[in-house]
């Protein structure tokens, strides 16, 4: 005779769910039997500022974003009648790089730096809140349900990982499209110094640039919001997007756009392959995410270690190709290159290595205990299973 009792979830990592109630199988569990939703409707976030509405309601974000658009379109229209003279739309900034160099080639435009920037970052800023949450609550939620998942813990996640898979999937494209022209293809790292300073952006290179920066403000701003429940490695995921939004700014402001392009395809493109395999994970798809998962290990290992230590390796030893010329501190001719800035371009991407073999050895972790005990556990997510232990004992 079956009993109705429910036990309490367990997490076994973010490769692996597994209920008490279900059968396990060499690879896993089956899909299990879920606690129905007690609230159908996404958290409220009763908590955060009226100014700050924006950042979790995607309708509220959706209408700060239509403004500047509405704007430009009218300054546009009546900008002839009232000031014949004017050839600059002010609104333009929002949702257009600034910048443009005078000199450069109508066939190949270039841009440099511009305080306009500013402007263009907090709009998407805004963005990628609207997108986030939009993906996270109205889409991800009906795809998560059809699938089986009912626990609000599980559903959250879900979206919060195919918003992941979403970004890092077009921006992993996006930024090997980039690097695709420019010299530093691929990893020809000599050039991130040859010819420096690379202050005159190509338009995807400075969109890109920009966009990434927004990205990673927003997501600085869901851990400080408390959007996402944080895991047990809170403080190094704290970290390591102030050390990203600082190699961010720090390049683009230094003109070290070339290596900065670089840094960015070896985070964003195993991070899809993160995202996915841990969608696989939730729908309980054990065979595929098994071959997710050890695909993603081999591209992690290459990516995020072995390029990363080639970067390093480069800032040791090919910073001195940097022209004489640059190797002062002049912002009006935009070098920086003194004889203390590769080192801290060192220390920052070093660090970064560190929190990265941090997770990696997590990972190998799970994969070998995987291999020997068909057994995982990852304690990043084991305070998943708090918030699902209370869930249950409230229904109870």
């Amino acid at each position: 005779m079956q009993s109705n009792k429910v036990e309490s979830r367990k997490v076994a990592g973010p490769f692996q769910t597994r209920d008490d109630t279900t059968q396990t199988s060499p690879l896993g569990p089956e899909r299990s039997a879920s606690i129905a939703l007690t609230r159908q409707s996404p958290p409220k976030f009763h908590h955060v500022s009226p100014w700050l509405r924006w950042a979790v309601d995607p309708l509220a974000a959706l209408k700060l974003l239509v403004v500047p658009p509405v704007l430009y379109s009218i300054y546009t229209l009546f900008a002839p009648f009232l000031d014949p003279l004017s050839h600059q739309n002010p609104f333009a900034s929002f949702f257009q790089i600034s910048g443009y160099v005078d000199t450069s080639k109508p066939d190949d435009p270039r841009y440099a730096k511009s305080y306009h920037d500013l402007i263009f970052l907090a709009y998407h800023i805004v963005f990628f809140s609207c997108v986030r949450q939009f993906i996270t609550i109205n889409l991800s939620r009906p795809i998560a349900k059809y699938f089986g998942l009912k626990r609000e813990s599980k559903i959250d996640r879900f979206g919060e990982q195919m918003y992941a898979l979403v970004y890092f999937m077009v921006f992993g494209v996006y930024g090997y499209f980039v690097m695709s022209h420019l010299p530093t293809y691929w990893y020809r790292t000599q050039y991130f110094w040859i010819d420096y300073p690379h202050w005159n952006m190509n338009p995807d290179m400075k969109r890109y640039y920009l966009m990434q920066f927004s990205y990673w403000c927003q997501q600085l701003l869901v851990l400080l919001l408390g959007l996402e429940k944080p895991r047990k490695d809170y403080s190094k995921l704290v970290a390591h997007h102030i050390i990203t939004l600082w190699l961010v700014g720090g390049s683009y402001i230094l003109n070290c756009t070339y290596m900065g392009n670089a840094v960015y395809i070896s985070m964003d493109i195993p991070d899809t392959l993160f995202a996915f395999s841990k969608l696989l994970n939730y729908i309980q798809w054990e065979r595929a995410k098994m071959v997710s998962f050890v695909t993603f290990i081999g591209v992690w290992t290459y990516f995020r270690h072995y390029l990363n230590i080639v970067m390093l390796w480069s800032v040791l030893f090919e910073s001195h190709l940097v022209p004489d010329f640059a190797k002062q501190w002049n912002h009006s001719q935009g070098v920086y290159m003194v004889s203390w800035l590769p080192l801290a371009i060192f220390a920052s991407v070093f660090f970064l290595q560190i929190l990265n073999l941090y997770w990696y050895y997590l990972m190998l972790r799970i994969l070998v205990r995987a291999i020997l005990t068909s057994k995982t556990e990852d304690e990043r997510s084991e305070d998943e299973d708090d918030g699902e232990e209370a869930e249950v004992k409230k229904e109870d």
